[in-house]
């Protein structure tokens, strides 16, 4: 499995613990890669892309609370991020959503929790369904815009 992960300033130390944590992962790490302020759409964006062309399986946004980068990755086509707090989250955003992106809050989650949210989201599969039907649907409001 290949996963793009990407960040903003906010969520480096973060997103390196978590490469390094995962180190069975295949990791495309798109940045940054130091504290200087940026922009985290731009990050996301990379991500999006990665997936997109089909480049990588998954990927993982990091920002300060999460949510910004969240916002920015759902403006792409196919892209369904998930804003996880916690790991029942991360299980119904893989199985009842088909989440293909998901994104972390660097300052608002401590890192073992983090490490938990991502240990659930790679092993719970999507269930299918009649989740597909609203996946479905998901993706006929997208291509309608």
């Amino acid at each position: 499995m290949k996963i793009a992960i990407g960040t903003d300033h906010s969520g480096v130390e973060l997103k390196d613990k978590i490469i390094s944590k995962f180190s069975e992962v295949e990791f495309d790490d798109v940045g940054t890669n130091d504290l200087e302020s940026c922009d985290y759409p731009d990050y996301a964006n990379r991500v999006g892309k990665k997936i997109q062309n089909k480049e990588v399986d998954l990927g993982i946004v990091i920002c300060g609370t999460g949510m910004g980068i969240s916002i920015a990755a759902n403006k792409m086509k196919g892209i369904r991020a998930a804003l996880c707090f916690n790991e029942y989250m991360a299980e119904m955003s893989r199985m009842h959503n088909d989440a293909n992106v998901l994104a972390i809050g660097a300052r608002v989650i401590e890192v073992d929790i983090a490490f938990a949210i991502i240990e659930k989201w790679l092993k719970t599969p999507f269930e299918g369904g009649r989740h597909q039907r609203r996946v479905d649907k998901i993706n006929e409001i997208e291509d309608a815009q």
